[in-house]
């Protein structure tokens, strides 16, 4: 078992997208995210996490202690219920919901093992002891408070979304090719944005780290997973990304030494012409600001 982790961390992901669309939203049939009033593209902290989730599924391939909890088709009270069973404790779950004979309430099962079962499931899966997960429904395995938080991603300037015409050569049923005489054209519309950077900022907490087994080992694979998980997330919709930033301030203390802001202010992402479009990284410059970080916290640029 690696050691805890007894340092606080800070740091600034910036990452860039040419040609594709980083983040759709649902509610805007799928257009990139956006802020309304000043026009800058948004990532949600939430798209970025099911990235880290799946560099470390495919990195890890699912071995004890880096299984993934919160993944795609998951059922969630099924690995409740296993975690119950796990630790000796499968009477807990009996054949139903308890009943609170006080309240007159449907009370959620395994009540009695609650801590043994978080302890459990922060041990055996990766997502829960690093970004923390809502375990009380259902089968109950309690909340765990996540040490590693972060922000939305927000380019640095307001973004353009571009909308492409696209033909698929091919219909889905016989009856759509009969329609259009054998001809087998399908339209669609895809929208994407020509060139944005984006800048997101994380936080990790030695203390509640201690509370989740958060160790140095998941420290160190979550610096990979942040530099590299754009690698593994290729797909027509999203173009070219690519994270060419990665700084991270480490305080001396677990409490830490500066405010975040103070220290994230220390980053600077600028265009190097204003008046011009950009359309590469190579457009942008990023300073860091070394002689201003306060004593207690080392600068460490990964990226």
């Amino acid at each position: 078992m690696s050691e805890a982790i007894r340092n606080r961390y800070d740091f600034v992901l910036v990452f860039d997208v040419q040609d594709g669309n980083p983040n759709g939203d649902p509610d805007a049939g799928n257009l990139p995210r956006l802020d309304a009033e000043t026009g800058c593209g948004l990532v949600t902290d939430v798209c970025l996490k099911r990235k880290v989730r799946n560099f470390v599924e495919i990195a890890k391939e699912s071995q004890p202690g880096y299984e993934i909890y919160v993944k795609e088709k998951a059922i969630l009270n099924r690995q409740h219920e296993r975690a119950y069973r796990e630790i000796g404790a499968e009477d807990e779950l009996g054949t139903g919901t308890e009943t609170d004979e006080k309240k007159g309430k449907e009370k959620r099962k395994g009540g009695k093992r609650v801590d043994d079962a978080r302890t459990w499931m922060c041990g055996n899966f990766y997502d829960v002891r690093t970004f923390g997960a809502v375990m009380s429904l259902g089968v109950n395995c309690g909340q765990v408070r996540g040490p590693v938080q972060m922000t939305f991603g927000r380019s640095v300037d307001p973004i353009v979304t571009s909308e492409h015409s696209i033909t698929r050569m091919a219909v889905a049923t016989e009856a759509e090719a009969e329609k259009q005489g054998g001809d087998n054209r399908t339209m669609g519309r895809k929208n994407t944005v020509p060139y944005g950077v984006y800048v997101s900022h994380g936080f990790v907490s030695a203390n509640l780290a201690a509370q989740t087994g958060f160790n140095e080992d998941d420290l160190s694979l979550l610096w990979d997973a942040l530099k590299t998980m754009f690698e593994h997330d290729r797909s027509a919709a999203r173009g070219l990304m690519a994270t060419r930033k990665l700084v991270v301030f480490k305080h001396d203390s677990p409490l830490g030494n500066a405010p975040a802001h103070q220290l994230f202010d220390l980053v600077k992402i600028e265009k190097i012409s204003p008046s011009q479009p950009a359309r590469s990284f190579r457009d942008y410059e990023a300073s860091i600001n070394r002689s201003e970080v306060p004593a207690g916290v080392t600068l460490i640029e990964m990226i």
